[in-house]
């Protein structure tokens, strides 16, 4: 059984995924720092609020949270769309042209040929 788990946690699938969730961790505390530190300033300007007071409150209940929450999600799944489709394009095959036309010699080389005949 330790053999069995051995394998499954050491192929490349998992090992990819955890890289994976620990990038996106870091990308996560990177994009709320971003929203924290300049969107939601940003926001509370236009909103005539004080950057200490970051509670927009509507009927009682306090949305600055989700807000903030949104605006992080829009930025990540901005970036994730970006850097998919980079891949997707990265893996596209390109047509195939064919065989490269003939050079000046081999044209020269089949015009002999055909004079000999």
């Amino acid at each position: 059984m330790l053999k069995e788990f051995k394998e499954f946690a050491l192929k490349g699938n998992l090992i990819d995924i955890a890289v994976g969730l620990i990038m996106a961790t870091a990308f996560g505390k990177v994009t709320s720092a971003f929203v924290d530190g300049i969107v939601m300033p940003l926001v509370g300007k236009i909103f005539q609020m004080e950057e200490g007071s970051m509670k927009i409150m509507i009927g009682g209940m306090d949305f600055g949270g989700l807000i903030s929450s949104i605006i992080n999600f829009i930025v990540i799944a901005l970036v994730m769309f970006m850097v998919i489709k980079a891949m997707n394009a990265a893996k596209a095959p390109t047509p195939d042209a064919g065989p490269p036309p003939p050079t000046q010699e081999d044209l020269l080389t089949q015009i002999r040929d055909l004079l000999k005949k």
